[in-house]
């Protein structure tokens, strides 16, 4: 057998290197306050064509040939705001079966076969404050693709057997809807803030359901999808000349005679002027918070300082999250949102999830983190990190074409200026210590905090009523069909 030997001049090389080799000395991690963000980059809106047909819908093309790839967007001045308070569920009816009943020329099963065999989308919606169309193809089916997004926008057939299927859909989610906690909370708050009756906060009953015929539909679409009521944005690997071409013939003959459905905004007040509500849940061991009231819209001047007011009560590392969650123990999650709306008031929420034993502490722990961004100046680091936080978030809305040109549409959808992006961010860039606290003081009324409880009221120790206000019980049984 063979012996290798390692020669002797090799062994004392390599001793020679280990010897100089310094060990690898392993960097302390960073605080989170001494993380140091690189300026956010500079948002640039790509070039874009805007045009209006004759029969007055808008139109939008924004080109981008780095996918071949095209989407397309329209967004419909309607919602489901404006359906009769007896006939709750009859936008999003509408907006699903328009999608899923196919076409006066196709089936279902027809349309959904074309759109498969092209990997292709075509989807229909309707949500509170606007209806909604759209689709994705490869640019090689777009032509196959846009005639049939055209046929389905202009010519849905509302079949009535899938108008059942909706329904029962519909009347699915009614008999679940009391399952989650969560789902609760968020909605009977609602309530509070807008009242039962507000179509920001009603909800869709198996009577209101069964108020909806296929004739209802076919008259809310009418009302509703109008080309002079109708925004379209196209975005992708096409060309131009034949993208305005293609929506010309598809759409430029569209004059439908039906009178358009009144778009007057229903009027918005805070329901409850404070107060403590529950929910009873026995079979839960923890308790469901959230605290707020009315808030404001998004074309406020005040609104970038309350978007950094925002960020310095909530999120990781924040104040609510450090003093409520960190330091005393009393919250598996904590938050707070400022979330305005673009045409009606939104609603500034604090909420989050604790043991039941830890329900009183937690809401008093909350309630005096609002009180203290009212009375006390931010520090100059939670300013600088609170601003940056919410400029880097805010670019992400920018990220492809296909974002940029969703803000575009929806700014003129709301009959906000062009510029909005840009006036944004030089405002929060702008905002200073005394802003926030001006803006805290304007905005945040603790007089007015509604506050609501799910949760396991004999486990709640001490008791809600500690709290010093008398406490509502909320009824969430859910109405049998008639």
């Amino acid at each position: 057998m063979k012996t290798f030997r390692i020669p002797t001049l090799f062994v004392l090389a390599f001793l020679a290197v280990l010897m100089f080799v310094h060990p690898a000395i392993a960097e302390t991690p960073k605080h989170y306050t001494e993380l140091k963000f690189s300026p956010p980059p500079e948002i640039r809106v790509p070039d874009y064509t805007r045009f209006q047909l004759k029969n007055g819908m808008t139109v939008y093309l924004m080109e981008d040939h780095e996918l071949p790839l095209v989407s397309g967007t329209a967004i419909v001045r309607t919602g489901d705001r404006f359906e009769p308070a007896n006939q709750i569920g009859l936008g999003e009816l509408t907006g699903t079966v328009m999608r899923s009943g196919g076409t006066q020329k196709r089936t279902a099963d027809q349309l959904n076969q074309l759109l498969e065999q092209r990997a292709a989308v075509i989807e229909t919606g309707i949500s509170t404050t606007a209806g909604s169309a759209g689709f994705n193809t490869l640019t090689e089916d777009l032509p196959e693709v846009f005639d049939l997004f055209a046929e389905v926008i202009q010519q849905p057939a509302f079949a009535p057997d899938k108008l059942a299927i909706a329904k029962v859909q519909l009347q699915g989610g009614i008999a679940r809807r009391n399952d989650d906690p969560n789902g609760i909370v968020g909605r009977e708050f609602q309530k509070l803030i807008y009242g039962n009756e507000s179509p920001y906060a009603r909800t869709v009953e198996y009577s209101t359901i069964a108020n909806i015929s296929r004739n209802d539909l076919i008259q809310f679409y009418q009302r509703s999808f109008r080309p002079n009521q109708i925004l379209l944005g196209i975005v992708g690997d096409f060309d131009p000349k034949q993208m305005r071409s293609s929506i010309e013939a598809k759409f430029g003959t569209w004059n439908p005679q039906i009178q358009a459905i009144p778009t007057q905004l229903p009027p918005v007040s805070q329901a409850k002027q404070g107060g403590i509500f529950f929910v009873n849940q026995p079979q839960l061991n923890q308790s469901y918070i959230e605290m707020g009231h009315l808030g404001g819209q998004l074309n406020s001047p005040d609104y970038p300082a309350l978007s950094v007011m925002e960020d310095v009560l909530s999120g990781f590392g924040r104040r609510l999250f450090n003093e409520v969650r960190s330091r005393q123990g009393l919250a598996y999650s904590v938050g707070a949102s400022w979330s305005a709306q673009f045409d009606h008031p939104g609603v500034f929420i604090a909420s989050g999830e604790t043991r039941s034993q830890a329900t009183v502490p937690f809401i008093q722990s909350v309630q005096k983190e609002i009180d203290r961004i009212r009375k006390e100046p931010i520090s100059a680091d939670e300013l600088a990190f609170a601003k940056d936080t919410v400029l880097n978030s805010f670019i992400f809305n920018f990220q492809d074409p296909g974002q940029t040109l969703s803000r575009l549409l929806r700014y003129e959808y709301y009959g906000y200026p062009k510029n909005f992006i840009f006036q944004y961010r030089k405002a929060v860039e702008a905002t200073t210590i005394a802003d926030v606290q001006k803006a805290a003081q304007k905005y945040l009324q603790p007089e007015k905090l509604v506050t609501l409880v799910v949760g396991n009221e004999k486990e709640i120790q001490p008791s809600l009523s500690s709290l010093g206000q008398p406490v509502t019980a909320i009824d969430i049984t859910i109405p049998k069909p008639q």
